[in-house]
């Protein structure tokens, strides 16, 4: 069997990653999971400066999930490059830099800085984080402004980019193609949903930050249909994420469309999910007599 996926230009071994913010810049988990094994590693999000995130509280366990406010919390672009990207690149395998900020300039900046950093193999562009004021899903509600955001970022790197689309919008295949005509070489999704808690007691929100974005199982029968929508749009290679527990999961969103999925809050909960799933997929594929990983998708 070979497990290998090649995501817009992403050479990955197997088609397991992790998705941002759930596995930090990778040394947070090097002592609990054997990080080598990934397909790729997503790190947190970046943006051009240091950045506190969101007040506390800023995360809730909710019934199917969590819903967190972390408001992408980071050390800049800089300081990514100087701290964590020496262990990165130890590991031998795709580093895909999340990066977001409240401005195109921004982004086209911080991916200006990471263009030839030895060891990033693509951007995840992060037009639809619901947990911060000012960009994330600003550049993810209308498709004009996203194609605008993909095609200037698409012009100041060689690296792929995947923008990470958000999952409430009215038609998840105008995206996808607004994203794909303006340079997009792969499409992640998707991202948190927004939701938000309230203590009954305190009569007042859970959160600082009052909403956040649900994650978590609740979500997954949400990300496997617009994966499947998005691939009815797609001429590019889908990241998929969103509930990814197990090898069930997982084998469900390729069935979708995807070429390669990525494991979020479970790292939370089980650290070694990501290499279940890894082990998980190979036994599907061998129980039902399939050599590629591409010959999972449905037939349409």
């Amino acid at each position: 069997m070979n497990l290998a996926v090649n995501l817009g230009g992403i050479k990955m071994k197997n088609p397991v990653t992790v998705a941002s913010g759930t596995f930090g810049y990778g040394q947070e988990y090097a002592d609990l999971v054997d990080v080598r094994r990934l397909g790729a590693i997503t790190v947190k999000g970046i943006r051009l400066c240091p950045w506190p995130g969101n007040p506390l509280p800023r995360h809730v366990e909710v019934p199917g999930g969590m819903i967190n406010a972390i408001g992408l919390q980071g050390p800049g672009v800089d300081g990514f490059i100087t701290e964590d990207m020496p262990f990165l690149r130890k590991l031998r395998i795709p580093v895909i830099v999340n990066i977001w900020g409240t401005s195109v300039d921004e982004y086209v900046e911080v991916a200006k800085r990471l263009d030839g950093v030895k060891g990033v193999s693509g951007l995840e562009l992060n037009v639809s984080c619901p947990n911060v004021k000012r960009g994330g899903h600003t550049f993810g509600q209308n498709p004009r402004t996203l194609a605008r955001l993909v095609a200037a970022v698409r012009a100041a790197t060689r690296l792929p980019l995947l923008p990470k689309l958000a999952p409430n919008v009215p038609d998840i295949k105008v995206f996808v193609r607004a994203a794909q005509e303006a340079g997009a070489d792969a499409i992640s999704l998707i991202n948190t949903i927004p939701a938000m808690a309230i203590d009954i007691d305190r009569r007042r929100p859970v959160l600082a930050n009052k909403s956040g974005g649900l994650s978590g199982l609740g979500i997954h029968p949400v990300a496997v249909k617009l994966v499947w929508d998005a691939a009815e749009a797609a001429t590019v290679p889908l990241l998929a994420m969103g509930g990814v527990f197990g090898p069930e999961q997982a084998v469900e969103l390729l069935a979708a469309g995807a070429t390669a999925i990525a494991v979020g809050t479970a790292n939370f909960i089980d650290p070694s999910t990501s290499l279940r799933v890894i082990d998980g997929i190979a036994a599907y594929m061998e129980k039902h007599g399939m050599k590629r990983v591409r010959d999972i998708p449905l037939a349409r």
